[in-house]
């Protein structure tokens, strides 16, 4: 069979979380744009968001019981460890041999997280090429304990700055994102959150899967005082939108309402138009929306999780803020007012706002998932 008609297996795989999957899809993506002649295969631990968002792309998903080594010592912790270790991992070890042995992948491509180690061990054990991402400049467990498994390593952050690596097994490659989150348009934005305008900006606040509640509660502190002077999109989390909603209408007066527009969750179209007419993003500091405000261009404040693992999110948006693209407010500091002024002082400053979003551009990496899509058709076709 010649090269050009041969069909290759691509096997993704990932802890599950939405900064595991959405590099994921924005590769696939630049594959097919190429016009690479693949069948591409997830798997990763059960999650029916992340599921159906690979689901949709044409990628075939395979669950895999999944465990984890939980750090803390609690009663609790040490049961759920002894679990995992006697039943779920031995399990999903064997779930992923099987799998990895019938689809028998011709490229194998990790994004790190406790859910991949099984399929990485039976790919490299197959004798399938294994190549990582790491998207932050502290790599996670996963990636360190799979690190000599691979044989090259794409970061997100310059070699340079991450650590841990062999530097020679590092390219520098950025965060793949999904091009159409860059697309956006100020005039879709309106019609789509029926923004009112008249205001001296819009924010754009993202909370993240896992450091929503904190945000949201700083936000309602102050929701009166920022509508005075702002249009504000609020993307809340799933868990924590009603909540949110009801205690805002308790705050808000009947003349603000009609300027704040909370969401539990931006979906693509939503996201990419809620980029297109913020002014400044407020955002936790996880890579993949660091990239991806980079990418379209935003100055922003980042809010990094206190308690992230190897304080990721704190060395992420510092180096960040060192290339002048954000502001970060680390949350010992994250007072309400103080926010609040830090917000205005902001807008006060447009020649400032002005030299975030081109250090914001200069940073972004919006061709990345290009550029590992190339990088994998050309080592395919080798």
């Amino acid at each position: 069979m010649s090269e050009k008609s041969k069909t290759f297996k691509i096997l993704f795989t990932g802890g599950g979380t939405a900064g595991h999957v959405y590099p994921i899809i924005a590769v696939v993506r630049e594959l097919k744009r190429i016009s690479l002649n693949a069948n591409f295969y997830y798997v990763g631990p059960k999650d029916e968001f992340s599921d159906n968002l690979l689901s949709q792309e044409g990628i075939k998903v395979k669950n895999i019981l999944t465990g984890k080594i939980r750090r803390y010592m609690t009663f609790n912790s040490l049961f759920q460890n002894f679990i995992d270790i006697i039943f779920k991992i031995p399990l999903g070890f064997a779930q992923a041999c099987f799998f990895v042995f019938v689809v028998n992948p011709d490229f194998t491509f990790s994004k790190g997280g406790y859910g991949s180690f099984a399929a990485v061990f039976w790919s490299w054990f197959w004798m399938s090429p294994v190549f990582l991402h790491e998207s932050d400049v502290i790599p996670g467990a996963a990636n360190r304990l799979m690190n000599k498994m691979a044989l090259e390593i794409f970061v997100a952050f310059s070699v340079s700055k991450t650590e841990y690596f062999p530097p020679k097994k590092m390219i520098s490659v950025g965060n793949p994102i999904r091009k159409e989150i860059t697309e956006g348009t100020k005039e879709e934005a309106k019609k789509l959150f029926n923004l009112q305008g008249g205001k001296t900006g819009t924010l754009l606040i993202l909370g993240g899967s896992q450091g929503a509640q904190r945000i949201n509660d700083l936000i309602l502190d102050i929701l009166p005082r920022l509508l005075t002077d702002f249009e504000v999109i609020h993307q809340t989390g799933e868990k924590n939108f009603k909540q949110v909603e009801a205690e805002s209408k308790v705050v808000m007066t009947k003349d603000s309402e009609p300027y704040y527009h909370p969401a539990p969750f931006l979906q693509e179209n939503e996201l990419k138009q809620a980029y297109a007419a913020a002014d400044l993003v407020i955002s936790r500091a996880g890579s993949g929306a660091i990239f991806e405000i980079a990418g379209c261009g935003k100055p922003s404040i980042l809010i990094p999780l206190a308690n992230s693992a190897q304080n990721h999110q704190i060395k992420n948006a510092y180096l960040y803020h060192i290339m002048g693209a954000a502001k970060v407010i680390e949350e010992e500091n994250l007072t309400p007012g103080f926010f609040l002024e830090r917000i205005k002082l902001l807008f006060h400053r447009p020649e400032e706002m002005n030299e975030m979003r081109q250090s914001a551009k200069a940073f972004a990496r919006a061709d990345s998932a290009r550029i590992v899509a190339n990088y994998i058709a050309e080592y395919l076709k080798q």
